[in-house]
């Protein structure tokens, strides 16, 4: 396996792949891995026969009471684990790497930016849609694999790949999760045991919502209070709960046939986001 730091360095060895003749699969990350990664990496590698994966806690999408500082920064434990799963080539930059004295720019996406974590996280998703850019354009032709947890940044980086006509095929795949439903997240490890424990309201509303929806249940306020009960009850605040369409995470409209549910909530410092198509994804 390959290491680089510099943006140049990581373009010129995603170039030798593809003339190489093999197609580059690209795994972006911000590290602190763990197994729901290892899922991006293994779609990767069936999908592209040179897999890349960059480690980059991104200041840019932090906003400035967030937790860029205490973000979990465990390259090394990282690497290994890149290693052991048959990764061709880590991009780790520092961020003078990607932000260079004087960098003034910054992209951006209308619409689905601003609602859920649009409205709570201001700049985040410029922020995302700009470091992305970078590594799209550093890695060139390829296919890009993110996980939904991160449901709306999926749909954003996709309409963005789209609409700039990025030669990137940008690729989601379901919701990594433990096994009794708590979905996989770096910052998971801020959680107390007990805060874990209540971290799991948010599997059984998702749960309760998806077996009524199964059972024929089309009332956008039923379902949202299935889900919103219990990570109510056991959350400290909640940003939102949303029971949305899933092509554009506008609020969802009673009987539709296609619902989904997105929830942000805090336990302490800690905050949590988790998603699922009704009818369509695994239940937690």
């Amino acid at each position: 396996m390959k290491v680089v730091h510099g943006p140049q360095e990581f373009r010129a060895a995603c170039a030798e792949a593809r003339k190489r003749g093999a197609r580059v699969g690209l795994v972006p990350t911000m590290g602190a891995l763990h197994d729901g990664h290892m899922q991006l990496v293994a779609e990767a590698r069936e999908r592209a026969d040179f897999v890349a994966v960059s480690i980059f806690v991104n200041p840019m999408q932090f906003g400035p009471n967030e937790d860029l500082a205490r973000y979990p920064r465990t390259l090394g434990a990282d690497l290994d684990r890149c290693r052991e799963h048959g990764v061709d080539l880590v991009f780790a930059p520092a961020p003078d790497a990607m932000y260079p004295a004087g960098f003034a720019s910054k992209v951006e996406v209308s619409g689905l930016t601003e609602v859920l974590d649009g409205v709570f996280r201001p700049g985040h998703f410029a922020g995302v849609c700009t470091v992305v850019t970078k590594l799209f354009q550093l890695t060139g032709e390829s296919v890009a694999i993110f996980g939904r947890k991160d449901y709306q940044q999926y749909r954003v980086l996709a309409r963005m790949a789209l609409d700039l006509d990025m030669p990137i095929d940008v690729v989601g795949i379901p919701t990594v999760r433990e096994s009794d439903g708590l979905a996989l997240s770096s910052r998971n490890r801020y959680l107390a045991d007990d805060e874990r424990e209540r971290a799991l309201a948010i599997a059984r509303g998702l749960r309760a919502a998806n077996g009524a929806f199964r059972d024929g249940e089309r009332s956008v306020a039923t379902l949202d209070r299935l889900v919103r009960q219990p990570i109510a009850a056991a959350f400290d605040s909640i940003d939102y709960v949303s029971v949305a369409d899933p092509d554009t995470l506008a609020p969802a409209i009673d009987g539709a046939p296609r619902m989904m549910a997105l929830v942000a909530a805090r336990i302490g410092a800690t905050r949590l986001i988790d998603n699922l198509v009704f009818g369509e994804d695994p239940s937690p």
